[in-house]
């Protein structure tokens, strides 16, 4: 398959069409629209001459007192403390109020709040950030009759509020400064090839820039403003009834992806859409199925109807750089999950929402892109005849979706690609690691698979050596709650784990599958990235067909395995997938719905949830306002990860960028149990080589270059103290993992004699060659021993460390995975090779998994033993997104 990279541009745009950029320049390039330019603007939307500078920010809303309508700084603060950060209940609130007030007894100071019922008056009062809730619902039918079921005649309300207030909010707030971009561009490499880093840099919002200014050249010089909107049902209660609601989202493709991923206010809900119930005898029924999607599609309209006029008419908006600029809405895209996807795009469950393909013959080659305008055409021509449009095209006729009332959008062009539904959990989880049992079933026999299965669950699985940020199943994978975590880490670990109990074409299956969503995992996509997405597409294609062979499957008509054919074709026009992810929403119910439900009392607990969120938006919205005029830091909360859960060895940093950094953790107190004197340290640590591996350790860097002589002597004692830590932090640049606001992310490299209640020595990668490609360049070495110590007034952070030699010229071709072993060396290879390296050589931490062989693990082993127990190891280059860009 042949994809299109190349860059979008205006069509008859005469002599003002910017010129080509000189190719031969060695750097990167962006090419900026022409037409739709977000030239800054005065209030009264004229241009204003290059150069000037942003207007002042309008006053605060009480000149005396910029944190107003709080008392104070401290009354501010407490209020975010307690609401937003601790979600403290109203009695809780109660009580510490009157704590604090009994701690003033006796004084003329009082608390900053009587109750919590002035806290609340007091979020209440911030003027802006937020748009207030309200209500429609569904009219009465006065011809229906009085035997009609209650779905029919139940009225139904639809919660929402103005998306034209929620985007002005979005677009003025000053916390998305520097992460927003005013222009649609195309972004050229030093290579010359394109490159997809944010949304603005996709085809979408240059061709639809297009189309705005040639329908309307009175447009040129407005701010384009692509709007994204999300839907997902989430469950908040399985236990008190099921209890379901269905969250709207709006977002702009404006900001950044990093900031729409960290929710700082880049996604919000504006509206909560009705669910009808019905008793079961309706489940099959037609007409109530066509009620649901007309209910739906009407409820998103009206939702989305006030935004129409600035869709086809520029209004000034302030943006978060302080300019005013002219903008234009368009609707974009939408992140939803397959089942949600074919009740938006009005197709047949099954079908493909994205293609015409059938669904007997998902990957057939006869497909072409569905649009609104193709399905009218067909709906003129046959609609009406029976099941022909269902069963010929897919096609729903009964559903008119909501974007056929506004201009220029198409339900099919804006359908996102989801990572977590169709490739996590879908084509992972729900199908190829099942299919791995049901395999084994079928080539093993039943009694066989299931301990093989156990072997693979309970101990190969639980056997992967600890990692900061790595899931653990130490009592194996068979529980009911699966999230998206969980397959993200069982991904992480699971081809070392059957490597050696299916055949080779399975595990390469699987290989190119994983390969596959970490290349489309990546912030930054080039061509280059495309055409190896493309490699792996098709090695994944080749190699399932071993679950057809051993009678797995008979086909792979699978929406979600088809929808990999078109991640080439929305990344092209939408930008990097990672930024439109439904992870992006379902990780925003946390906020805006399962934690406001857990603090409400249940009762009409909706209502009570809606004003959660609009407290939460006007203290986000005050802050921001807050940090603008320097009177607060900026807080950038960690963004949310769709896949991973959280570990305090690991984190986002929030420092200037850097490619890697390697320090010693900072401890509050030395550790007393280790001598300061090296050859007692020695003893301590039963390491009777660390003084002399120390020596020529100081003399290699006291004389770079030369060669360190054979006899200790020649070489300088060290007589300062030593001081031993327990873990070193590596810095590195990660933006494609979850990282700070400059792409930086923190990880612990433990060595340490206990870590709850067992030994860690993790391993870590250490640069030879830095002008070797990858892993190439690189060796693995386990950390035995992190110390430091001062020579003539210079420190020395070094590490004690067990070199592992490369095993074999290139990755095993089963798993892509490098593999190394122990470097033993003396009588029976049984002695290790140590050394003593500086922490500057060290890039990062790494992961080794066990080449387990073909027996059985010992049911009482424990991952505490796993770098003791096996002679051969992978080099995981999937336990993050970092790994896999480095370790290849």
């Amino acid at each position: 398959m042949r994809h299109d990279f190349t860059p979008p541009s205006p069509q008859d745009e005469g002599p003002e069409r910017q010129p080509t950029p000189e190719p031969e320049l060695p750097r990167h390039h962006k090419t900026f629209h022409p037409h739709l330019t977000g030239t800054p603007c005065d209030e009264n939307g004229h241009d204003l001459p290059n150069g000037t500078p942003p207007p002042p920010p309008p006053p605060p809303i009480n000149a005396q007192n910029p944190w107003a309508p709080f008392a104070d700084q401290v009354a501010f603060r407490m209020a975010n403390l307690l609401f937003k950060q601790m979600e403290a209940s109203k009695a809780d609130i109660d009580e510490i109020m009157e704590c604090w007030s009994l701690s003033l007894m006796g004084t003329d100071r009082t608390g900053p709040f009587s109750d919590h019922d002035h806290l609340f008056n007091s979020i209440d009062a911030i003027p802006f950030g937020s748009a207030p809730w309200k209500c429609f619902q569904t009219a009465d039918d006065p011809t229906l009759p009085p035997t009609a079921p209650s779905w029919m005649k139940e009225r139904y309300q639809i919660w929402y509020r103005d998306p034209d207030v929620v985007i002005a909010n979005m677009l003025s707030n000053p916390d998305f400064a520097g992460e927003f971009d005013t222009r649609p561009y195309v972004h050229l490499g030093a290579d010359g090839k394109r490159r997809w880093s944010e949304f603005m840099s996709g085809n979408y919002s240059w061709n639809h820039a297009t189309k705005i200014y040639q329908d309307d050249p009175t447009t040129k010089g407005a701010m384009y403003v692509p709007i994204i909107v999300g839907s997902d049902k989430t469950t908040v209660s399985v236990m008190t009834g099921n209890v379901e609601y269905h969250p709207l989202y709006a977002m702009i493709g404006n900001i950044h992806g990093g900031a729409r991923r960290a929710h700082r206010n880049g996604v919000i809900p504006i509206g909560f859409l009705a669910i009808p119930k019905a008793d079961r005898q309706y489940d099959g029924d037609v007409a109530y199925r066509n009620f649901k999607r007309q209910l739906y599609h009407e409820s998103i309209a009206s939702i989305l109807r006030p935004l129409k006029p600035a869709m086809e008419v520029p209004v000034v908006r302030r943006c978060p750089d302080g300019h005013f600029r002219r903008v234009i809405y368009d609707l974009a895209a939408y992140i939803a999950d397959y089942p949600e996807q074919v009740l938006l795009a009005g197709v047949v469950s099954g079908w493909c929402p994205k293609c015409t393909a059938l669904s007997s013959d998902l990957d057939g080659l006869n497909a072409r892109p569905r649009s609104q305008e193709y399905t009218e055409k067909l709906s003129d021509e046959f609609g009406g005849e029976g099941t022909r449009l269902w069963d010929n095209w897919g096609i729903d006729e009964s559903v008119e979706p909501f974007t056929t009332e506004f201009p220029r959008a198409d339900i099919h062009e804006m359908m996102a690609s989801d990572l977590l539904h169709q490739l996590i959990k879908g084509t992972f989880k729900d199908h190829l690691v099942d299919w791995v049992g049901e395999y084994l079933e079928l080539t093993e026999g039943s009694t066989r698979a299931k301990e093989i299965m156990d072997d693979i669950d309970l101990f190969r699985i639980a056997a992967s050596p600890q990692f900061p940020g790595l899931r653990r199943f130490p009592q194996g994978r068979r529980y009911k709650q699966w999230t998206g975590d969980d397959s993200k880490a069982l991904m992480k670990v699971f081809l070392p784990a059957i490597a050696e109990y299916v055949e080779d074409d399975v595990v390469k299956c699987i290989a190119a599958f994983i390969d596959f969503c970490y290349l489309a995992r990546k912030s930054d996509i080039t061509e280059d990235t495309l055409v190896d997405m493309q490699a792996a597409l098709t090695c994944f294609h080749t190699y399932r067909q071993v679950f057809i062979r051993a009678g797995v499957r008979e086909n792979f008509n699978l929406p979600r395995q088809h929808a990999m054919k078109h991640y080439f074709d929305n990344i092209v026009a939408f930008g990097p997938p990672n930024g439109l992810c439904s992870s992006i929403t379902e990780s925003r119910h946390i906020t805006a719905v399962k934690k406001p439900w857990r603090r409400s009392n249940r009762y009409n607990a909706l209502s009570q949830m809606l004003l959660i969120n609009q407290r939460l938006d006007k203290l986000h919205a005050l802050y921001a306002d807050l940090v603008f005029r320097n009177l607060l830091p900026p807080s950038h909360a960690p963004r949310p990860e769709p896949f991973d859960g959280g570990d305090e060895d690991e984190g986002p940093v929030d420092d200037n960028r850097v490619l890697a950094e390697v320090v010693h953790a900072v401890t509050r107190k030395p550790l007393a149990m280790y001598s300061r004197d090296l050859y007692e340290l020695a003893v301590d640590v039963d390491q009777p080589t660390l003084p002399e591996l120390t020596r020529r350790f100081l003399y290699e860097q006291l004389h770079a270059g030369d060669v360190i002589p054979d006899n200790i002597d020649d070489c300088p004692h060290i007589d300062s103290n030593v001081y031993v830590h327990h873990s070193a932090i590596a810095y590195f640049y990660a933006p494609s993992d979850i990282s700070g606001i400059h792409g930086m992310k923190r990880e612990h490299i433990r060595s340490t004699p206990s870590w709850y209640g067992y030994p860690r020595r993790d391993c870590a990668l250490v640069v030879e060659d830095a002008d070797k490609p990858g892993f190439h360049g690189m060796s693995v070495v386990r950390i035995l021993l992190f110390f430091s110590f001062t020579q003539s007034g210079v420190e020395y952070p070094c590490a004690l460390v067990h070199w592992f030699n490369r095993y074999g010229a290139r990755p095993d071709p089963k798993t892509g995975m490098w593999m190394v072993k122990p470097d033993n060396r003396g009588r029976d290879s049984r002695e290790p090779y140590l050394s003593v390296v500086h922490l500057d050589s060290l890039f990062r931490g790494v992961q080794l998994l066990p080449v387990f062989g073909p027996d059985p693990l010992p049911k009482d082993f424990h991952y505490s033993d796993t770098l003791d127990a096996f002679d051969a190891f992978y080099v995981n280059k999937y336990v993050d997104y970092h790994a896999y860009e480095m370790i290849f």
